[in-house]
């Protein structure tokens, strides 16, 4: 089985179309330097409140210190929250030690075989990594949301050598996704921008990811 995560989500109706296809988790954005889908915390607090139990809500959050992330998971009320920048205040035991049954998730930017050694340093302690493409080192941060896709042979390395589970995200979309699931073999899938149309939660492009998700098992 393989978990589906749509990310970018807007509003409650997008929320509920995403489940109703079977996603077991939604990506809510908070503030970013740059990429789609950011919408006010309020709105991510209203929608993470109204999803049953059984779907995780992750907080996409670029804050790179503790008592940031503390404080705005306060406001967010989400169930996961997935650190989309490098931890640079604080340690990931000291958030966990603050919000006990919080998921943590950590965005591995891929570019090479130093992702793969940035994957392995943290992989004992968050409950899970993802794996996208962006790039940290521009002047304006690319933190996801690029619509690119990224060295797959390099994401099944990390796959291979981490100690917790992985999602694969990065400019995937209803034709290619099976292709990424049978190469990288990931826990779990995220797209954003490849199930929209005109930048909206488009149905049919959601039936047809989560086909294709299914068919790469058989």
């Amino acid at each position: 089985m393989i978990r589906v995560k749509i990310c970018c989500i807007s509003s409650h109706a997008e929320a509920k179309l995403a489940v109703k296809n079977g996603a077991s988790a939604i990506g809510l954005v908070s503030e970013m330097p740059s990429g789609p889908g950011v919408i006010p915390e309020i709105l991510i607090a209203e929608i993470a409140d109204a999803m049953p139990p059984a779907i995780s809500t992750f907080l996409l959050t670029s804050r790179q210190s503790v008592s940031e992330i503390i404080d705005q998971h306060k406001r967010c009320r989400t169930n996961t929250i997935q650190i989309c920048d490098k931890l640079i205040g604080g340690s990931y035991l000291e958030l966990k030690k603050a919000m006990p049954g919080i998921k943590i998730v950590q965005v591995v930017h891929v570019t090479d075989d130093e992702s793969l050694r940035e994957a392995e340093e943290i992989s004992g302690f968050v409950d899970a990594i993802l794996l996208d493409s962006g790039n940290q080192k521009l002047a304006v941060k690319e933190l996801g949301g690029t619509g690119r896709t990224h060295d797959w042979s390099v994401s099944k390395k990390i796959v291979d050598s981490v100690k917790c589970p992985v999602f694969l995200a990065g400019g995937l979309n209803p034709q290619n996704v099976s292709d990424a699931i049978r190469q990288v073999k990931p826990y779990g899938v995220d797209i954003c921008s490849g199930v929209r149309t005109d930048g909206k939660l488009d149905g049919n492009k959601l039936k047809l990811f989560f086909a294709n998700v299914s068919d790469s098992l058989k």
